[in-house]
């Protein structure tokens, strides 16, 4: 077991899929002198131009690459330096490489991982700060994986390499810089749609991806009037539905904190789920803790209270306990 950063969890998941497996290489904007997080550093060095493959500024180009590529034989992960960057290049990911294997009756395969920063909280603005999961959760074909933790980070990436599918990996930004142990190897290794309950608890299930676990987390320890029980999806395509209905079943009540708006927020499905299994087994209404439908802020005080907050969690849960019924969202006025 290694204390180490996120990004040097990722630098670590890909140096060890890259010595184990001579048909992993990387491509992407910068990735020879580390990127804007420095979450490829060294890998050049040691591996070689061959392997890190430092590409021009066309996303389209070198993703189409990297489908093809892997659907002869190799396991490119091609980084996208900002998950808004891959706008530019959807179709060939969502329409050629989601589909490849459906379209030749399992002839060929493409294990292909794009990783990409997303995330706000840091104030890159409203075209460098979001999750985008949106674009890929209702295109069949495509796993999606968020890790929150240097942990997660590390063996959800390794498995995302090994997966003989397309696997998107969402690294928020804002966590790069945590640190905590990581266990490395095998052991290491996270299996993909399998969600970690990070705490039990007996009043309320609280399901939260990436940055938003450890927001919910300190929201739930900060207060000692109700008993949370915290579930870090980690896949979000395909979601751990058996994880997340043993636990509402026991609490009786389900919060689930998004970082997204909350039209089209994942949750949704989430909150669907669970309605149509535990239908009268519930003590409250589903509650989605969301940010409003509107661009992300770049002002540090109005990204800030774009998202939700410790606070406001703890008062959205709060109230929903205590009223049964779910809370109004703060900008519709009646929250704080």
């Amino acid at each position: 077991m290694t204390v180490m950063r996120t990004r040097q969890a990722v630098i670590a998941a890909l140096s060890d899929e890259m010595e184990s497996d001579p048909s992993v290489f990387l491509m992407g904007e910068d990735i020879g002198s580390g990127g804007p997080f420095k979450a490829t550093e060294g890998l050049i060095e040691k591996y070689g131009a061959n392997r890190v493959i430092d590409t021009p500024i066309s996303e389209m180009a070198f993703l189409g690459a990297g489908v093809g590529a892997a659907a002869m034989g190799m396991r490119p992960v091609v980084e996208m330096m900002f998950i808004e960057f891959i706008g530019v290049a959807l179709d060939q990911l969502t329409t050629q490489g989601a589909f490849f294997r459906y379209l030749s009756r399992g002839s060929y395969q493409v294990p292909l991982t794009v990783r990409a920063s997303a995330g706000a909280g840091l104030g890159f603005g409203c075209q460098h700060s979001q999750l985008l999961d949106q674009w890929f959760r209702g295109n069949a074909g495509i796993t999606v994986v968020v890790p929150s933790t240097p942990q997660s980070m590390y063996g959800l990436l390794r498995s995302a390499i090994r997966s003989n599918d397309p696997v998107v990996v969402l690294e928020h930004k804002a966590l790069y810089g945590e640190r905590s142990d990581v266990v490395t190897g095998e052991l290491g290794i996270i299996p993909i749609g399998q969600a970690k309950v990070l705490q039990e608890g007996t009043d309320v299930t609280i399901v939260s991806i990436g940055r938003s676990v450890l927001t919910a987390s300190a929201a739930a320890n900060g207060q000692d009037s109700w008993s949370a029980e915290i579930i870090d999806l980690q896949t979000l395509i395909p979601w751990d539905k058996k994880t997340v209905l043993e636990s509402v079943a026991k609490t009786r009540r389900l919060v689930v904190v998004e970082e997204g708006s909350f039209s089209g927020g994942w949750g949704s499905e989430i909150c669907t789920e669970v309605v149509s299994e535990l239908w009268g087994e519930m003590s409250t209404p589903p509650l989605r803790i969301t940010s409003p439908n509107a661009p992300i802020p770049y002002a540090q005080n109005l990204e800030e209270r774009y998202l939700p907050s410790v606070d406001y969690i703890d008062s959205q849960i709060e109230e929903l306990i205590c009223t049964g019924k779910c809370p109004s969202p703060w900008w519709e006025g009646s929250s704080k």
